[in-house]
């Protein structure tokens, strides 16, 4: 396990506790891999764009909480939020699909 300071946050992963060995665990992650994605390109375009998560709610007129939820994963957002979050860290959405 990842140790750091006292003053950081402790990083434990999947791996390192060995979730994933579980075959419903495993299934319930990758079935959760879409709504990753979605939250790990909210937060790269946040980032990116050097905003915290309040000043992007100001921006998109929502609070800090809603846009907690979106990158955690916990809140598929709608094709109009996506937007909106794009327009709000100056970007633009790419979509695709992709074959199995």
């Amino acid at each position: 396990m990842a140790r750091t300071s006292k003053t950081e946050k402790t990083t434990v992963t999947l791996a390192e506790l060995d979730l994933l060995s579980d075959p419903r665990v495993r299934a319930a992650y990758d079935a959760m891999a879409p709504e990753f994605a979605v939250a790990r390109a909210i937060i790269a375009a946040r980032a990116a764009a050097g905003l915290s998560q309040a000043a992007l709610a100001r921006r998109m007129a929502t609070s800090q909480s809603f846009i907690a939820r979106l990158e955690s994963g916990r809140v598929m957002p709608s094709m109009r939020t996506f937007l909106r979050v794009a327009k709000a860290t100056g970007t633009r959405p790419s979509f695709g699909l992709e074959a199995n």
